[in-house]
This record gives structure tokens, sequence and C-alpha cells, in this order.
């Protein structure tokens, strides 16, 4: 399907039955607290759409601070009911399962991430689902890791015939809020589900309300695979009204949340009310810097990956480009290549390379910037066309000629629009990669092993990726530095998100 057909784009049918029958009965269901569907308490719900066509797929429930109210308190029963004291063998078998579940409806749930979210099938078939899987396989194995210490002490007091005797142990936190974004709905809930479970927590789930139905099978193939009654409860609803109550509630230990900047400002807000532990993955304008001595045929198809993947609705994206001067014309023809040479469709058809936004108001914002760049003087070198029945395709777009103070060059713009521009001295790259109220990722591409390394210690982001960008692997920490947010998903450290230390001191 080639750009210009998108507007006879036509409404697609779910490839499996199951996943006709599951949106038909999503509604049904509603929320899921205690081990039960139910409505919401108030009644209302919200429409779930397909962002390719505008089809409404199904209405979830849109819960009330009543609701809320049940989920928490189920998830505190289940805290201190059997689950608190499952061993770490028995919690790791069971995080195993899970991740055999996925795997056994790789497809189902592969057709319920497109359906909802728009992405293209080798995105969700190939990488997003496998890795939801593997975030549970690894975090099985971390259950079985948990580990307090012996410390001796420089106590010189104790009672005669007596010693002092001080250890550490290690305990869940509590119940956790977890809060994920639209953008990669199922691994980002399992990059959460899968740590906090592994440290003994307890779970009320909050998906987005654009994204919310790949995580209610995902809690349905859960139960299915053992999880205990009250520990996972999912609550579907507006950000603003159920997101909001879910971050405030005084039962609540811990917030886990994705998303932007803005909305991470306002889950730390609410988090006063009992001054709760946080974890914030936040926004980003990741920068790929690219040095004459590159391996162009591995950069340009990598900085172009790095921006077009899942249409730019990557929080790690590497929206900005600044490429030295002696090569820049060749790589910047080359990602516009890449970028125009991409078929935009519906991601059931297997041949997509890139699909819808998730909406048409992330479609329109996306392209405010566009139009702002244009107005600003930026030239425009591919794409920077909004197309499709519903609005919601943003074809691949390079620009350049921008100022760093441009919205499009140094705001988080979360769609397929890279900004690119030339550099002559690899501080000035430095200093313009560093000029960002960001801090999450970046990419280095060169083939000067030496430099790499000096360089990415030079750049302020929590992850940097040398001749390659947007790896991911459930062993490798991911989070930001500056307004990116703080904490690590991911990786051994996720469990630090999950655990408290506590000493304990004897006379003995």
């Amino acid at each position: 399907m080639s750009h210009q057909h998108l507007e006879q784009l036509a409404a697609p049918t779910p490839g499996s039955d199951l996943a006709k029958a599951l949106l038909a009965s999503v509604q049904e269901r509603g929320i899921f607290i205690n081990g039960e569907y139910s409505p919401a308490s108030n009644g209302q719900t919200l429409d779930t759409c397909d962002p390719a066509t505008g089809q409404v797929l199904a209405r979830i429930a849109n819960a009330s601070e009543a609701d809320i109210d049940r989920a928490v308190a189920a998830a505190r029963a289940a805290l201190n009911g059997p689950w608190a004291t499952m061993t770490p063998l028995e919690r790791s078998a069971l995080l195993i399962r899970i991740a055999e579940k996925i795997e056994a409806h790789i497809d189902e749930l592969s057709e319920l991430e497109i359906l909802d979210q728009g992405k293209a099938w080798a995105v969700a078939r190939w990488a997003e689902i496998p890795a939801a899987a593997n975030q549970f396989r690894y975090f099985a194995g971390q259950a079985m890791t948990i580990e307090g210490r012996t410390i001796t002490t420089s106590v010189n007091y104790q009672p005669e015939g007596k010693q002092v005797q001080a250890w550490t142990v290690r305990e869940p936190v509590g119940v956790v809020a977890a809060i994920t974004p639209w953008n990669s709905p199922l691994v980002l809930t399992a990059m959460k589900l899968a740590p906090a479970l592994a440290a003994g927590c307890t779970v009320v789930l909050k998906p987005a309300e654009l994204t919310s139905l790949s995580a209610l099978r995902l809690c349905e193939l859960m139960h299915e695979a053992g999880l205990p009654t009250g520990v996972l409860n999912v609550i579907t609803g507006d950000g603003r009204t159920a997101g909001a109550q879910l971050a405030a509630h005084t039962g609540v230990d811990k917030v886990a949340f994705t998303g932007s900047t803005a909305t991470g400002r306002a889950v730390v807000a609410a988090s006063q009310s009992n001054l709760k532990c946080i974890t914030l993955e936040l926004g980003g304008k990741s920068p790929a810097i690219v040095l004459p001595d590159a391996d162009l045929e591995l950069a340009i198809p990598g900085v172009a990956n790095g921006i077009f993947f899942n249409g730019g609705q990557v929080c790690v994206a590497n929206s900005r480009a600044y490429i030295h001067r002696s090569v820049f014309d060749q790589v910047i023809e080359g990602i516009v290549a890449y970028g125009s040479g991409l078929k935009l469709g519906h991601g059931l058809d297997q041949s997509t390379e890139m699909g819808p936004l998730v909406s048409k108001g992330q479609a329109d914002r996306v392209m405010s910037f566009i139009e702002g760049a244009r107005r600003d003087g930026a030239s425009v070198l591919c794409g920077g066309e909004q197309t499709g029945p519903n609005g919601t395709f943003i074809q691949p777009t390079v620009i350049t000629g921008t100022r760093g103070d441009m919205p499009v060059h140094c705001e988080e713009v979360f769609g397929p629009v890279l900004v690119a521009e030339p550099y002559d001295d690899i501080e000035e790259a430095i200093n313009w990669a560093n000029d960002s109220e960001y801090g999450l990722a970046g990419s280095l591409w060169t083939q000067d092993l030496s430099s790499a390394q000096r360089l990415s210690r030079q750049i302020k982001a929590g992850t940097i990726w040398i001749n390659t960008h947007s790896m991911f692997d459930a062993s490798l920490p991911i989070g930001g530095m500056k307004q990116s947010g703080y904490g690590r998903e991911s990786g051994q450290v996720a469990m630090d998100n999950y655990l408290e230390w506590k000493t304990i001191c004897a006379v003995v």
C-alpha cells in the first residue's frame, strides 16, 4: 500500500476468531478486581478505536473512585494473604508459566495490539510481544536472587556475655500502582508487572485509555497461569481521573509510571499524599551523532529505523541527528530514501512497514510541529503530510535547517519526524546533544571504539548505544536523567524499585 492510496484504506477484520470474540466481550468484562470482571460502578464506558480507520473496536469501563478503592483494597488483602508466604521458587515458576502463556497466545495478542494501537504486524509479532514474554522469563530468575547482608558493626557497648549481631533483609515495597502508556502497551506493562511480582508486591494496573485491550487479555492469561486472586487488579479509564486518583491513593505504596514528563510531574505531586516511592520513565529527545568514520551502510538504516520504528512513537527514538558535514549529504539522502520507501498501511496487512499514529489527536499534534517548522523557515526534505481515512497517518519526515529553540528541535514530537543538522567539530555535536531538558538515550555511530567509549561518557543520558539505536533486552536497565525521569526498569536494578531494605540489630 503506497502513501498515495491510504485514503482508500478499508476497515480491517481481526484475523482470528478468538480476537473477534475478545473485542465483542471486552465491554462485558469491564474492570478486573479481586479475580472478577465487573462494569464500572458508575456505569460509564469509553470507546476504544482502531486508529487506522476510526472504527470503534469496543467499549471499556471508565472506572470511578469507588472502583479504585476496591482495587487497592483487594491488592492490600492479597499482599497480606497467601501471596506473602509463596516462596521465591514458587513465584519464579509462576512467572515462567506467564511467559509461556504469552508465547502460546502470541498471534492473538499481536492482533489486539495492532487493532488497538496501530503498530505494524512485524513490530507486534516479532518484537514487542516476544519482549513482553522475555520480561517474565528474566524476572523469574531474579525472584531467586533476593538477598540480604550480614553486617559487622562498630558497637563497643554490649552486656557481659552478649554480642551484637546485625543483618539486613529485603521485603516487598507493598501495593504498586502501575500506570502504563499507549505506545507499546504490552511490553511496557510487562516491564512493570514482572519485577513487581518477582519481588512479592501486589499491583493495581492502570493501562492507557487508548490501548487497554491487551492488558485486559494479559490479566486473564496471568490468572490462567495460576496468579492468586487479588495480586493483580486492572482498572481501565480516563487518565486525568482514574489515573490521578490511583496515583494519589493513600493505600498505594509505590507508583511506577511511564508517560509524558508533564504527567510525570502530576504523579509526583499526587504521591505527596503519603510520600509514595516513585519510578518515572518520561519523555525524551534522543540524539544520534554520526561521526565522519561511521559505517554508513549501518548508520543510515540504523538512524532511519531509530526514528521511524513504530511511527516514531518510542520514548527513546532518535528524533535529533547530528551528522558530520563531510558525510551529511550522503546520510540524509539515504535516510530520505529509507523513509520515502516505507510502506504505510494497516498493521494487519503483514507487508505494512509503518502503521498510523495512535489517534487523530496525536497525529494532529505531530503535524503541528511540522507546520511550525515550515513557518519558521526549516526545510522538509521528505514526508510532512497527514493522510489516511482517519487522518492518523503521518508520512516519514526529515527536517533540516532548524534552530535549537524551534519546538520541532527541542520538544518531544513522538512521531516519525527527524531533525537533522550538520556539525564540524565533535565537541559542537556533544554540546548540542546535551542542550536538552531530556536525558533518556542517545547513540553514536563510529568505527573508532576509543572515540565511542570516550564520547559515550560525555552525553548526559541514561542509555547510550554505539552503532545501533533502540536495542532492548530484559537484562539491560533503561531510564533517564534530567526531566526524563528517575529510577530504572529492566535489568537487575529494576528489582530495587519494588524492594525495601530492613535492618535488624540484636543483642544475643
